[in-house]
This record gives structure tokens, C-alpha cells and sequence, in this order.
């Protein structure tokens, strides 16, 4: 069993948590929560021996094969299905020597080994591994495409599906859900309650929590405690520890009360003085019980929209997609007041190209979008995170947005979002990914939209900002359109579900829970397509195999040309950030605001400007590319 004795972990100069002790047994299935930075990820790198703790042990059996879910993205020449089986390490070893026994004729090592290849199931190894890949969301065939094609989100995935593919007795996810929709992290779960190792899971998605943890490893105040159950039942059973805690609080404080008036009144008594001093001696000594508190930072909500036509917008028989490529045929929807819809479908249906299509980031290639005149939509994208200003603080972005605004309004507001003090004073370049989210959620929040266009807008949130956001749409009085993976969301914040498939947009007549029997039904339905014959005319096997490797190869031909275009802009991208960071610490010198270096700080904020706009507009070709090659891909 894994086993932390009185472990205590500092980064820097802040304590993580300290004298952290509790036992993980085999098969358990532990979801570790707490809220940003409390140090989740550190305590993987503790168990993974890439951090060393403070103080304390930590013990895990050393025959215990360790997987664990990497955070960076490669690029590899290789095909992905090459760079998923890397994660099996006994199979490449036995292939290696496998090799090497064949290159030397050795027969007798020949047997051995493959006795061994079978008692691995290596031969089943190659299928495993695609099952893996298809099942995190990848088509049939691209498992043969070559890891470098991938744009980072996918990258994660296979970085996942690899993790999945070891044999391993602990597996370490962290955030595995991030980059994954709503099909795949439904695949996920059903595979992560059929592992039989132990589990180590850092997520922010409560139903994902819920469904796959048998145990809460909860960092708090500096401390972890284990709980048993899922998250729900570690919820109940920790309000109501707080519960009490607070009502003890109270008592000590009434307490407290009684002792300093005692004090007060009699100090100054000569008859009673000893018996004051005694009294404030006892004061101090008493242990101070902490008061109850709901940890999160967050507490906003979205003011009354200024108007709220009816109906806001309507698409009428709308067409959208890329280029030659149509993802949506003949859409029609009207948006009121109040309507509050959630988008589910396949990855690669068209959920996000609708909700571009609404936001007017694309145009309709047929058919009409009738937006309301008093119009005012919030519209919250992934890439957005990006187009925040890299050298400006919270309180600056606000400024821009309401330049007639009291500071200390804009202070109050920003501090509902978790920037108050110095973090509102701070720049936005070394925010973490869910800083940004919140920001882009603050600003966004601030313009009192009408209708609000979210897609996956809890990435990188953590639990407490995934609650306030949910309790705020709760409130919100104009129409909203939703796509997220996280069902709890979902289903706090939706009246209405809309799927997208084969191009349509029909109303899902049945609740959340149904999704995953349909999803189940659609892939039983193209599973015949999917797969070889298991049994017949080997001869007509081996034909299907060649017109499908011939077919997949003039795919690649033909999407060669942007496939080179998406990768010559992706080497753009990284060029141009380059060059942003090194303008930025330019920037950064205090002597260039100096009086003689004026004409330089022009000429480099000049540079600056232009390099944004020259970074913006290649990111949004960038991201259009990565889409028509995904459109492309889906309608194959």
C-alpha cells in the first residue's frame, strides 16, 4: 500500500501542507481536491520522487509499476499509435530483445521470450493500444498519423491514452479531463472503473469525482485528510464537521467574551487582580478553534441585463463550416429571455461552430442570423485566454472596459473573481490557465451580456469557481447556450438540451443521464464499419485492408497542403511568442522609462503593438486551420 507518515512538503518559502499521514490500499480509487495551489500536483511529484519532501516518509512497495498522465506536449515524427505503445515499457523491452535474439539465432531466447510476449498479452498489444486512442476521441486511421500533426490538445490525449496503456499498479492523472469532451471523458470513466491498480486522480469535475473515486484525499489549511466515499459523500460529511467546528467556535468565542470582561472589570482591583491574571493566562492558553468557513475565494453574480429583446437572435435554415467543408446544414433556432439550452454531441459534430456561428465569429455560407438591435453577447472561447494583455493587471483590463468607473468598485468586483490586494495589481503574463479563465469570465461578466455563448468554460477552473459560476447562471436572466463537459454544470445551469449530429441540430428528449446510452447506441450502430471481418475469405480481409490503406492515403494527400499550412503557423505562433516575451522583458527595464529613453520606449511599444495584432491574426488562421482539418476529418 502507498503510506505518507507525518510528510510535510514546502515550495519555496510557503508550506504546503505538514504532517500529512494516511494509508492508500491496493484498488483504491482516491480523488485528491483542494483548491488551486494547495499543492495536488506537488504531492504526485513527491509520490513520482521528482520532488523530495521536507519532513516525513513516504512508502510504496518497489515492485509497484507507476504510471502517470505527463504535462507536456511532444512532437514526434512517429505515428501516435507508436508513441501510445512506448507506454507499455516491459512490451518494448521483450520486442527489443526479441530482436536481438532473432538477429543472433537464437532459439532457445526466441521461445523464451515469446512466452513471455504472451504472458504480457503483447500480441493483443497494437489493438489495445487503438482501442485507447479511438476511445479518447481519435477516428479510425489517424492512429497512423504522426504525432507532430496534432495540435497540443490532442497531444494530451495521446499523452493520456499512453499513461492507460501501461500495466501499471499506480496510475497518477492529473486533470486528465481537461482536454477532453464530453464523449471521451464518459469513455474515460467507464475504463477507469474497470482498472484494478490504485488510483491517484486530480480533478475539478464533481460527476467525474463522483463516479470513478472511492476515497477523497481532501488539502486543507495545510493538512490532508482522507475521506471515504465519492466527493458527494465527502461533502456531506465535511459540512458537517464544519458544522460543528463552528458551533464549537461560537461557544469558545462567548467564552472568550466572558473572560475578557472578567478581566476588564477586576484588573485594576488589588482584591481581585490575581484572580484577572490568572484568567488572561488561561485566555492565552486556550487553544484558538478556527472559524468554519467556505474556503472559496469567489462570491459574484451577473447584474440585470441593460435590455432584453425577444426574441435576442435567430438563425433561420443557417449553414456553417469551413471553406468547401460544411459541418452544419440548414440550422434554425430562436433565442429569448430566459431560455438556457446545453449542446451535446460527438466531438467534431459542429457544437463549437454553432456557437461561433451565434457569436457572429463566422458567417452563415447559407441562410439568415438575425441578431436583436439591444443585442449583447458574452462570448467566452478557449482562445480567448490568449487575447488578454499580457502587460496589464486585472484592475487595468476593467479600466479599459469602464474607464468612468470608481477604483475601488472595479477592486470590489475583482475581488469577487479571487483578485484582490497585490493579485489585482498584478500582471496577467505569469497568471496560470484558470487565472485567465477567471479574468476572461470577470470582463465578460462585467459588459451585463443578454446572451451568453460558453464553450467549455470550465477548463482549468477549479471546484469552488466551478460552484459560484454555476450558482451565478443560476440567476442570470438572459438566454444562454452552453457546451461543456462538465455535466454538473450542466445540469445546475440548463433547462433545455439541443444535440449535434450529421449536421443537424435537433432537441435531445431525454436528460443527461440517457447521453452515454445514446452515445453507446450510435457507436454500436458504426461499429460493423469499424472493423475487419473476424472470420470468412482471408483474401477479401486483405483487399479491405488495402482500398482502406489506399483511401486513407489519398486523404493524407489531398490534406497535405493544409496540413503543411497548419503546421508552418503553428511555427509562426511559437516564433512570434518568442519574440513577445523577449519585447515584454525589454519592457520590463525600469531605466527605459527613464527621460532620454523616450524616443526607445515609443519605438518598442510601436513594435509591441504590431507584434499582438500580428499574433492575434496568425493564432485565429492557426485555429481556423486546426478546424477545417477536424471538419474535414469528421465528414469522411
Amino acid at each position: 500500500m502507498l503510506s505518507l507518515n507525518n510528510l510535510s512538503l514546502r515550495r519555496g518559502p510557503r508550506l504546503l501542507f505538514s504532517a500529512a499521514s494516511f494509508s492508500i490500499h491496493p484498488g483504491q480509487r482516491v480523488g485528491v481536491t483542494g483548491a488551486n495551489g494547495c499543492g495536488k500536483s506537488s504531492l504526485f511529484g513527491v509520490i513520482l520522487d521528482q520532488i523530495h519532501a521536507d519532513a516525513g516518509d513516504l512508502y510504496l512497495p518497489k515492485e509497484w509499476v507507476i504510471s502517470h498522465l505527463a504535462q507536456e506536449t511532444p512532437s514526434d515524427p512517429r505515428p501516435a499509435i507508436e508513441y501510445v505503445l512506448d507506454g507499455d515499457v516491459e512490451l518494448r523491452e521483450v520486442e527489443y530483445l526479441l530482436s536481438a535474439a532473432e538477429q543472433a539465432d537464437d532459439g532457445s531466447r526466441i521461445g523464451e521470450l515469446h512466452n513471455r510476449m504472451d504472458a504480457i498479452d503483447g500480441y493483443s498489444a497494437r489493438s489495445r493500444a487503438a482501442r485507447l486512442i479511438h476511445g479518447l476521441g481519435f477516428r479510425p486511421g489517424e492512429e497512423d498519423r504522426p504525432l507532430e500533426e496534432f495540435s497540443g490538445g490532442w497531444r494530451m490525449r495521446l499523452n493520456l491514452a499512453r499513461a492507460l496503456m501501461c500495466r501499471s499498479d499506480l496510475l497518477l492523472l492529473d486533470e486528465p479531463t481537461n482536454h477532453l469532451d464530453l464523449d471521451a471523458l464518459i469513455w474515460l470513466e467507464e475504463w477507469l472503473k474497470g482498472y484494478r491498480g490504485t488510483l491517484l486522480l486530480i480533478s475539478h469535475d464533481r460527476d467525474f469525482l463522483d463516479t470513478v473515486c472511492s476515497h477523497i484525499a481532501h488539502i486543507e489549511q495545510g493538512g490532508i485528510t482522507l475521506y471515504s466515499g465519492n466527493y458527494s459523500a465527502f461533502e456531506r460529511v465535511r459540512a458537517e464537521r464544519l458544522a460543528n467546528q463552528q458551533a464549537a467556535h461560537e461557544k469558545q468565542q462567548r467564552e472568550i467574551a466572558h473572560i475578557q470582561s472578567y478581566v476588564e472589570r477586576f484588573r485594576a482591583k488589588a482584591t481581585k487582580a490575581r484572580q484577572a491574571q490568572s484568567r488572561l493566562k488561561a485566555l492565552e492558553r486556550m487553544e484558538q478553534i478556527a472559524p468554519a468557513h467556505v474556503d472559496s475565494p469567489f462570491q459574484f453574480s451577473f447584474k440585470q441585463p441593460i435590455k432584453n429583446p425577444s426574441p435576442l437572435l435567430r438563425l433561420e435554415k443557417c449553414s456553417a463550416g469551413y471553406a468547401e467543408t460544411r459541418v452544419l446544414n440548414r440550422v434554425s433556432i430562436s433565442l429569448a429571455p430566459g431560455d438556457r439550452i446545453g449542446l451535446l454531441g460527438p466531438n467534431g459534430a459542429g457544437k463549437s461552430t454553432l456557437i461561433k456561428l451565434l457569436a457572429g465569429e463566422i458567417p452563415p455560407q447559407e441562410g439568415t442570423r438575425e441578431p436583436a438591435q439591444e443585442l449583447r453577447i458574452g462570448y467566452f472561447a478557449q482562445h480567448q485566454l490568449d487575447q488578454l494583455r499580457r502587460d496589464q493587471t486585472p484592475l487595468e483590463h476593467l479600466m479599459r472596459l469602464d474607464p468612468r468607473a470608481r477604483e475601488q468598485e472595479l477592486r470590489n468586483y475583482s475581488g469577487g473573481f479571487g483578485f484582490s490586494g497585490e493579485r489585482a495589481e498584478s500582471q496577467v503574463a505569469p497568471f496560470s490557465g484558470g487565472e485567465k479563465a477567471r479574468l476572461v469570465l470577470a470582463l465578460l461578466i462585467y459588459q451585463r451580456p443578454n446572451l451568453l455563448l460558453l464553450d467549455e468554460p470550465t477548463n482549468h477552473l477549479d471546484l469552488e469557481m466551478r460552484h459560484s459560476l454555476s450558482q451565478a447562471l443560476q440567476e442570470f436572466e438572459g438566454a444562454m447556450v452552453i457546451v461543456s463537459h462538465d455535466r454538473h454544470l450542466l445540469r445546475s445551469s440548463c433547462d433545455q438540451l439541443l444535440l449535434v449530429d450529421a449536421g443537424r441540430v435537433d432537441e435531445f428528449n431525454d436528460d443527461l443521464d440517457a447521453y452515454p446510452r445514446w452515445l453507446a447506441a450510435r457507436r454500436s450502430a458504426e461499429q460493423p464499419s469499424r472493423t475487419l471481418p473476424l472470420s470468412g475469405d482471408k483474401a477479401h480481409s486483405a483487399n479491405s485492408r488495402r482500398d482502406r490503406k489506399r483511401q486513407e492515403a489519398q486523404r493524407r494527400r489531398q490534406q497535405q497542403p493544409l496540413r503543411s499550412r497548419f503546421r508552418q503557423l503553428e511555427a509562426q505562433l511559437e516564433a512570434l511568442g518568442k519574440q513577445q516575451g523577449e519585447l515584454e522583458q525589454a519592457l520590463a527595464q525600469s531605466e527605459l522609462y527613464d527621460d532620454t529613453n523616450k524616443e526607445r520606449l515609443k519605438r518598442l511599444m510601436t513594435e509591441k503593438a504590431d507584434l499582438d495584432r500580428r499574433l492575434a491574426d496568425t493564432e485565429e488562421a492557426w485555429m481556423e486551420m486546426g478546424e477545417r482539418l477536424e471538419a474535414e476529418d469528421y465528414n469522411r
